[in-house]
């Protein structure tokens, strides 16, 4: 009689509903984040995102599309942020230096956090050989701390490809938090062959890629979908702490038209009558928080365990 599935063997079942209330900083209830993806792309061959149908190679319109979200989405998003005083991170290739460091220059005066981001978006790392994958994640680290002086401690993989080791390796190379795992809306611990490593929540909904190039939902209707992901989390909030994240890509929220109904949900969230119980944060942030709390109050359970409550 088949009793288990073939199991991932990152971590056990825990449902939110039995696990140890706490706070944020503050007592704050809600960690908000804003995430960007700061990507770069190949010219006529690798994966790519696309606003329409792919034209014949080299398809030098959806290249010239992606590149707008450098030359122009970018710095829209950044004054947007600006105005609203909102703290951003932004998952970046590290290929970026050689191509746009003045956008390099603006996180860093904006005293954002980078989450690694592999070398580009024109390649998923999760079909790669140990060996060559491992050396993928050393040249990303190199590059960070050439410019930076530091690694990233957060990894988020380009298209979220895994590998059966990708956490393993990160793990090895010093990264503690994962972002690729939406599995939760709070932190939560996974196995790695050399420790535990803390899945920050990164959302796959509250992304305009799936959902605007997609699902083909309007700017209008994202921001929608954005005002009332936050009115229900701050109120499902007041039973246990959460994490909202909101992801995007410069060449989709880029585009003018985008930009206004985006804006107006962030006003919208920073505005709130409830906008006391909401932490403005980073995804390290929230990690060494997490990690100041008693052990045990986020749960480390193995994957061969799981929840084995009733």
């Amino acid at each position: 009689m088949l009793t288990r599935l073939p199991d991932h063997g990152r971590y056990g079942y825990s449902p939110i509903n039995k696990r140890a209330d706490y706070d944020w900083p503050d007592g704050k209830r809600l960690a908000f984040h804003f995430a960007t993806n700061i990507e770069i792309f190949a010219f006529g061959t690798g994966l790519g995102h696309a606003p329409a149908a792919v034209t014949p190679p080299p398809d030098h319109r959806g290249h010239a599309w992606r590149d707008y979200g450098l030359r122009v989405g970018a710095w829209n998003v950044f004054d947007m942020l600006d105005e609203l005083a909102l703290p951003a991170n932004h998952l970046v290739n590290s290929l970026m230096y050689n191509y746009a460091p003045e956008i390099m220059d603006r996180i860093r005066l904006r005293g954002d956090e980078i989450i690694g981001h592999g070398r580009t978006n024109a390649e998923r790392q999760g079909v790669l050989w140990e060996e060559e994958e491992a050396d993928l994640i050393r040249q990303v680290n190199e590059t960070f701390i050439r410019y930076e002086g530091k690694a990233p401690r957060a990894w988020m993989s380009p298209w979220m490809s895994h590998s059966a080791t990708t956490p393993d390796l990160l793990k090895e190379a010093g990264y503690d938090i994962l972002m690729d795992w939406p599995a939760d809306d709070q932190p939560f611990w996974m196995e790695t062959r050399s420790g535990r490593m803390l899945s920050v929540p990164y959302p796959i909904e509250i992304n305009d890629v799936p959902q605007m190039l997609n699902r083909q939902l309007t700017a209008v209707e994202f921001g929608q979908m954005i005002r009332d992901q936050f009115d229900m989390m701050i109120e499902l909030s007041d039973r246990r702490p959460l994490v909202m994240g909101v992801s995007t890509h410069m060449m989709v929220v880029g585009q003018p038209y985008r930009l206004k109904p985006l804006r107006e949900a962030l006003q919208y969230i920073r505005n709130h009558p409830k906008a006391d119980k909401v932490w403005f944060t980073r995804p390290s942030d929230i990690a060494d928080h997490i990690k100041a709390l008693p052990e045990g109050v986020v749960p480390f359970i193995p994957a061969s365990q799981g929840w084995k409550g009733r």
